[in-house]
């Protein structure tokens, strides 16, 4: 595995959230609790911990009603525009993005096609193009395409 949570990355992602991490045991964990407490999240994660045989990074997200992980997380971008952070997983020609906002949001897109993040989002249903405009973000931290799944791809 390439990419493993460091301390200063796990900073970067407190400013763009707002809110200081805590360590506790193997994880950091930051608690997003908006004054109207009607949106909480609780992000943690966990820098290459064993998955299965394997070693990696999970991302776990805990919302009133929910509970979203990304196993095997290769990188992030953070916006401090959007207030975000974008957690990414890459399988093949297939990634995974976990969004946690500042503001108490999270949203998960799962599998979507790589190459749908650099078409022509006009081209796409709007129930797809979401994931591509959301995930778009992440194309700077993917590795490049090799030529040799480009042509097979044809």
């Amino acid at each position: 595995m390439a990419f493993v949570f460091t301390s200063s990355d796990v900073k970067r992602i407190g400013k763009v959230l707002g809110i200081a991490p805590k360590r506790i045991g193997n994880n950091f964990r930051f608690e997003i609790n908006q004054e109207n407490d009607i949106r909480r999240v609780a992000l943690e994660i966990y820098p290459n911990i064993r998955i299965g045989s394997k070693r990696g990074n999970l991302v776990s997200v805990y919302t009133t009603n929910a509970h979203l992980q990304l196993h095997f997380c290769s990188g992030y971008v953070l916006s401090e525009m959007l207030g975000e952070v974008t957690f990414i997983g890459k399988n093949d020609e297939k990634l995974s993005g976990l969004i946690v906002e500042k503001g108490g949001g999270c949203s998960l897109y799962a599998n979507v096609e790589r190459d749908i993040l650099s078409g022509d989002f006009t081209q796409l249903g709007p129930e797809v193009m979401l994931s591509g405009i959301a995930l778009s973000l992440t194309e700077s931290v993917l590795p490049k395409k090799s030529a040799k799944k480009k042509k097979a791809r044809k």
